[in-house]
């Protein structure tokens, strides 16, 4: 079996994967706008479990079978980076917005990045490798937009966290629902 079409199968065969972390997404996004009041303490921890669990998905993702694992190199490095981000985070609860606002928008332009790259690699295996191209591009945003404006208040932070988490879960289901008729075609 020629490489591409291993990675295509085995990226196909874990639909269910990316579904989990589209809906975890969605979750994490729902509970950033029911409680717009929450504190930084409690964001901090919210978003690094959130964070934790994506890449753990990811990582688990990124492993199955013996057979041609350094393709599946970014998925294991976006797992890496969002374990990462989690421990970093849940380590240390009570940092300020100003570190809060560097490891999200860090997290987000780095497995944006890897997204689009991932993407791009799969492009002529996959037919839904737009939804994964437009998640890394409002990752790369979400992450510019941080860094732009790293004082927004509070609230306003909760609500872009959970409007990026809601898009973010959306295009990681609608990317999981490619997958399962990829993997039903197959």
């Amino acid at each position: 079996m020629p490489t591409e079409n291993y990675l295509m199968a085995v990226f196909a065969s874990r639909w269910w994967a990316v579904l989990l972390r589209g809906l975890v997404a969605i979750g994490f996004g729902i509970l950033a706008f029911a409680w717009p009041g929450v504190t930084l303490r409690t964001l901090v921890v919210l978003f690094a479990i959130y964070a934790l669990i994506d890449g753990v998905f990811s990582l688990f993702s990124a492993i199955g079978g013996q057979r041609y694992r350094e393709h599946r190199w970014l998925l294991a490095l976006e797992g890496i980076i969002g374990v990462w981000a989690g421990l970093v985070m849940l380590r240390a609860p009570t940092v300020t917005a100003v570190f809060l606002v560097l490891f999200i928008s860090i997290w987000a332009m780095a497995t944006g990045f890897l997204r689009i790259g991932t993407a791009i690699r799969l492009r002529k295996e996959i037919s839904g490798e737009m939804w994964l191209v437009l998640s890394g591009v409002l990752a790369v945003l979400f992450a510019l937009m941080l860094m732009a404006h790293p004082a927004v208040g509070m609230v306003a932070l909760v609500w872009v966290i959970g409007g990026y988490a809601l898009g973010l879960g959306v295009f990681q289901i609608l990317l999981s629902i490619e997958l399962r008729r990829l993997r039903a075609a197959m």
